[in-house]
């Protein structure tokens, strides 16, 4: 199998590889997705618990068990794991996934299929997910297992009888109800009863003659800058004694629409999107707290208690969390964005009072994983400090300024009643808060911190980290440069470590040969990657850019799998070159900020600044035969690249290319450049339309035709301006595609058609190809 296949193939090698983990409140048990190959896109559900050395005296023995620190080496427990839904067994149509789970996996970037999400309860007794628009139950308590023919144990997933299609299932604390979305009402169902509710149908609070369906309204779904630009992917919250839903009630009605059509499909109604670009109207979202009744006398909704706050300066909903330590906590943000605000409330009347507020220039940046509680409903914030971010608790930072904090992971335990065994938790362990931190920005480490311990680093410093922790129980993830799949190990006091297996397949690919350096002054964090059967002094090699080079991520960090496609570049005959320049995070506000006006200059010149320190290390770079490729705001920044510095770059690959940003997205855009009708010489300035005539490099434009995210109008309208301006250029549209291609041999070939484009353009032929 070609490479460019297996990559496409197994979802860029996250095909079997464990996600999604949840630890129970005693930490004895650790459920998880994971596929059962590495080219299975079928998400299963598993369970690793503790138990006797026996695989199957530790199946007996389950949940019951001593906490961590009463057990003795002659009662030492080991870690099992056992399969408990193969979605297969329940017959999913993937045709019959609801429109509104597509979307929400679109703004995930989930390629996935199978079970891709799941809920529990907060015992870790009782998991929900969907499958095709359907919701299933399982238990998750040891006791329950069921022998297959072929000898696996597996839980026993019982359809519920709820409104169909479902999406986005949302277990109660007790387990006892379920909350899901149905046609744009919130529901919830009694598990023990079977007794179905509506709580909220789009026309609660619409007024007098409300009517149970509506085009624009939506309960309990994140709207779509909260998902694509916030990471809040929710949009309702149980409350901590189940009796009550925090809810999100969306209305689209004040956000222009949109058609995407697809040529291919001229059979086909174009798609409508409610598509907030920059300077119009976004969606209006309220929330809401409906209580769930006992017992149902009528199916008509409740009545719904409206959270306030100052709307009209905070409209954007960025985080809600909602623990039994404190009352609900919300953090909204004004759309300039110079403001974030944490909001308490009263879940009975509805009133708010603000507990505590960010504000700053050029903007504010939103915290990821806060806010949060510990066991004792200490607040738990991430908050500027000097020009880093640090971890506060209480109101105070615990981590030093040479410490950059990436995001709260988890914040001990979420309610008094958690606990082990009947016996309350070490209060260091209800305390503890788990972090993602950076010394380097390649790095990514975990971290931790409580009162009477302080700060720790966990796990070997280096790479790429993430991870759990609950109940004295740490799951944890690493990637690093010299490991080609990630290692997951579960670690617990007085218990062996063990490894989650990964059944991600290994690259059929040389080994990346990678040199990372720190490029002119700014030191910008660079890659080089050179042949696997370049000699040197064999002559020269045509360099390859393959960037990303914006806001909010990076290429250049310390994990194998990073590298994977600009290695197989590099085996075409290509020195690949990639750089994280200005506005990548890590770095530092005074980095991140130095976008604030200006999407153009800064990325491109940092882009030039890692290629010449690059070919000053390696003088085996051509910078006579240099291309460009990337995609979204790579693509953006390759496009540019060739428009504004043709003596340097002389060729270039644009994939979904934000070429006028007039068109992109409020939250994002404005963030950059201000409202359009005030900043119209930023955007001007930004956008690639107004340099077409400048083009004389071979340019590749690259874009899915029903990308609902960067709209194919930015390519078709830079393809009409290099037309009329009498610029060569060529254009590959692909039917059916969103903003990243899904299909295997539609992302195979597009590999393969831009290694023949960059051979071409820059008169050269690599022979190398894998």
């Amino acid at each position: 199998m070609s490479f460019p296949r297996q990559y496409a193939r197994t979802r860029r090698f996250t095909l079997g590889a464990p996600s999604r983990f949840r630890i129970s409140p005693d930490g004895r048990r650790v459920a998880f997705v994971r596929s059962q190959h590495g080219t299975d896109p079928q998400g299963a559900l598993w369970l690793a618990e503790l138990g006797s050395a026996s695989p199957q005296a530790g199946a007996e023995q389950g949940a019951a068990g001593d906490t961590a620190g009463d057990m003795s080496a002659e009662n030492t427990e080991v870690w099992h794991e056992r399969l408990l839904v193969d979605p297969r067994s329940l017959a999913e149509d993937a045709g019959d996934i609801p429109p509104e789970e597509r979307a929400r996996r679109e703004r995930a970037r989930e390629t996935g299929g199978g079970i891709v999400s799941y809920s529990t309860d907060r015992a870790m007794r009782t998991a929900v997910f969907a499958l095709g628009g359907r919701l299933y139950v399982v238990s998750l308590a040891s006791g329950e297992p069921q022998e297959r023919a072929d000898g696996v144990a597996t839980g026993t997933p019982r359809e519920l009888p709820v409104a169909t299609p479902a999406v986005d299932p949302v277990l109660s604390p007790d387990g006892s109800r379920l909350a899901y979305v149905h046609n744009g009402a919130v529901r919830v169902l009694e598990l023990d009863s079977g007794v179905d509710m509506v709580l909220a149908h789009p026309g609660t609070g619409a007024g007098e003659t409300p009517e149970e369906t509506s085009d624009t309204v939506t309960w309990g779904l994140a709207e779509f800058i909260a998902a694509e630009e916030m990471q809040r992917t929710r949009g309702m919250w149980w409350s901590p004694d189940s009796r009550a839903v925090l809810a999100a009630r969306v209305d689209t009605a004040p956000v222009q629409r949109w058609h995407l059509a697809d040529p291919a499909s001229p059979e086909s109604t174009p798609q409508q999107i409610a598509y907030p670009a920059a300077g119009t109207a976004n969606a209006e979202v309220r929330l809401a707290v409906l209580a769930v009744p006992e017992a149902r006398s009528h199916p008509g909704p409740v009545e719904p208690v409206w959270v306030q706050w100052d709307r009209a300066a905070l409209p954007y909903v960025v985080a809600v969390h909602w623990s039994a330590t404190a009352p609900p906590t919300l953090v909204v943000q004004s759309r300039d964005q110079q403001q974030l605000c944490l909001l308490t409330v009263a879940p009975h009347s509805g009133s708010s009072e603000v507990l505590r507020r960010e504000s700053g220039q050029p903007w504010v940046e939103i915290p990821s994983g806060v806010p949060a509680r510990t066991g004792s409903g200490a607040l738990v914030w991430i908050a500027p400090l000097a020009d880093t971010y640090a971890l506060n608790v209480d109101g105070q930072a615990v981590t030093p300024p040479d410490l950059y904090v990436r995001a709260v992971v988890d914040a001990g335990v979420t309610a008094p009643e958690d606990v082990a065994d009947g016996l309350p938790l070490a209060s260091a362990a209800r305390e503890t808060v788990l972090f993602t931190a950076s010394t380097e920005p390649t790095e990514v480490e975990l971290w931790a911190y409580d009162p009477q311990r302080g700060l720790r680093r966990l796990g070997e410093p280096g790479g790429m980290q993430s991870g759990r922790l609950r109940g004295g129980t740490l799951v944890a993830q690493r990637r690093s440069l010299h490991e080609d799949r990630v290692h997951t190990w579960i670690e617990r006091a007085h218990t062996p470590t063990h490894t989650v297996v990964s059944h991600a397949q290994r690259p059929e690919l040389a080994p990346p040969r990678i040199t990372l350096m720190r490029s002119g002054q700014e030191e910008i964090r660079t890659a080089v990657l050179l042949p696997s059967w370049y000699e040197p002094g064999s002559g020269p090699l045509p360099v390859l850019l393959d960037p990303y080079g914006g806001p909010h991520a990076q290429r250049v960090v310390a994990a194998y799998h990073a590298f994977l496609s600009p290695q197989w570049f590099a085996e075409q005959g290509f020195a690949v070159v990639v750089a994280d320049g200005r506005g990548s995070p890590g770095r530092g506000l005074s980095w991140e900020h130095a976008l604030a006006g200006n999407l153009a200059d800064p990325p491109l010149e940092d882009q030039v600044t890692a290629l010449h320190a690059a070919a000053e290390r390696h003088p085996e770079l051509d910078l006579n035969r240099v291309g460009i490729r990337g995609w979204s705001f790579g693509g953006y920044l390759a496009a540019l690249a060739v428009l504004r510095r043709p003596e340097v770059f002389h060729a270039a690959i644009a994939g979904a290319p934000v070429t006028d940003w007039r068109l992109y997205d409020t939250h994002y855009t404005e963030r950059y450049l201000g409202m359009p009708e005030q900043e119209s010489k930023r955007y001007a300035h930004s956008s690639l339309l107004e340099d077409a005539d400048r083009l004389e490099r071979p340019l590749m434009l690259i874009h899915g035709l029903v990308d609902d995210n960067v709209v194919f109008a930015h390519t078709q309208r830079l393809s009409s301006a290099l037309l009329a301006a009498g610029r060569t250029h060529t254009v590959l549209p692909l039917a059916g595609v969103t903003h990243m291609p899904a299909d295997e041999v539609a992302a195979e070939n597009l590999l393969l058609l831009q290694v023949d484009f960059l051979n071409t353009a820059l008169l050269t032929t690599s022979g190398h190809r894998e």
